[in-house]
């Protein structure tokens, strides 16, 4: 378990896809976040004083479930504040990321992060999912985004079966996946790495019980 800030920015050095270049665009990142987070509420101002462990490693530990050779794009939903989705990017610059996000306070300052950043194969997708336009996604990502079951009601049509989701749930993911009843799914509880009592949904999505995908 990772607990201090000092641990955090340990374990993201010891990533392979962490190298110089990367950590300059994170501590950009995190210099952007507590300046606009005057402006607008990102992220609660406590959490600022452990940025590293509670917003970049907690985004950066979905990380490892994914094959670096994948290269569909990744897909992050509700980005808000740019978690996960703007720490993937920064560590995967080569991979395309796009970030769904429909709040208009959002979606400006995502895309001045990103620009930023230099993060030119991101994209912010500035709609309500729903009218996002379908594609095949490598990877789906969502950290407090909808409950299990509406979650994948609203974005099952990005999937593939090869898809990997990434679902931070924090106390709730066994529950929930417990729950899950309307789905064919190969998915598990991963421990956090940043909460002790929080949990990340892992696996792949093969179909809706009582249909064919």
């Amino acid at each position: 378990m990772i607990t201090t800030e000092d641990e955090a920015r340990a374990w993201l050095r010891a990533l392979p896809e962490c190298d110089d270049a990367a950590m300059t665009r994170l501590e950009r990142l995190v210099d952007l976040l507590v300046e606009e987070n005057q402006r607008q509420n990102l992220v609660s101002a406590g959490s600022l004083d452990q940025v590293w462990l509670r917003h970049i490693v907690d985004s950066a530990q979905l990380l490892p479930h994914v094959p670096r050779e994948t290269s569909l794009p990744w897909m992050d939903l509700g980005t808000g504040a740019g978690f996960p989705g703007l720490v993937i990017a920064a560590l995967r610059p080569e991979l395309e990321v796009l970030m769904v996000e429909s709040r208009t306070r959002r979606i400006e300052w995502l895309d001045r992060a990103r620009i930023a950043m230099g993060l030119e194969r991101s994209r912010i997708v500035g709609q309500r999912l729903e009218m996002v336009e379908t594609c095949q996604v490598g990877v789906i990502s969502a950290r407090a985004f909808a409950p299990l079951d509406r979650l994948l009601t609203l974005s099952a049509r990005f999937s593939t079966s090869d898809t990997i989701w990434l679902l931070p749930k924090g106390r709730s993911a066994q529950q929930e996946l417990d729950d899950l009843r309307k789905w064919r799914h190969v998915f598990h509880v991963e421990q956090s790495l940043t909460d002790p009592q929080a949990g990340i949904i892992v696996g792949n999505l093969t179909g809706r019980k009582g249909k064919t995908k």
